[in-house]
């Protein structure tokens, strides 16, 4: 039973490299929106697609490995890292706790990073909504405020006119 425990430890260890490696690139990407920089973007979002196809093809071997582990110990689907850690002998828990515990801490700070990303995204789109619809305006009318000084402005355009 030791192997399939070892080889578990070792599934769990790539996926944390690939996490932060992941994390690195969220980070870089989120960098390189702040700072506008469309190549840096597109490199990072290329490469953030690479790993995350190694992490599916390491969460497969997870699965199989975890499943392996699980058949002697009569553990029935859906089998979580925590049924396991509580079914297997204490001394061979604790490099699996601190491996779970970090991926865990690794993941959730991946998605915290995609979610500031999406907040900026958001906001730089809006910025640009908003431009597209000024110049829209100055290109249709002569002047964009009225003669008692208030802004007319053209109507919300939706993301994809804008975009698209």
């Amino acid at each position: 039973m030791s192997l399939p425990v070892s080889e578990l430890e070792g599934v769990l260890a790539a996926l944390i490299i690939e996490h932060r490696r992941l994390l690195r690139q969220v980070i870089a990407q989120h960098e390189a929106m702040k700072a506008l920089d469309l190549k840096s973007i597109d490199a990072a979002t290329a490469q953030q697609e690479a790993l995350r196809l190694r992490i599916a093809t390491l969460e497969v071997r997870r699965q199989t490995v975890t499943t392996q582990l699980a058949t002697p110990l009569r553990l029935t689907p859906p089998i979580t890292l925590s049924r396991l850690l509580e079914a297997i002998p204490r001394a061979q828990q604790p490099t699996l706790r601190r491996q779970r515990d970090e991926l865990r801490n690794v993941m959730q700070e991946i998605a915290r990073q995609a979610g500031n990303g999406g907040r900026l995204a958001g906001a730089v789109l809006g910025y640009l909504n908003t431009a597209v619809r000024l110049l829209n305006g100055a290109i249709q009318r002569s002047g964009v405020y009225t003669r008692q000084g208030l802004s007319r402005n053209a109507p919300r355009l939706g993301v994809m006119d804008a975009v698209g």
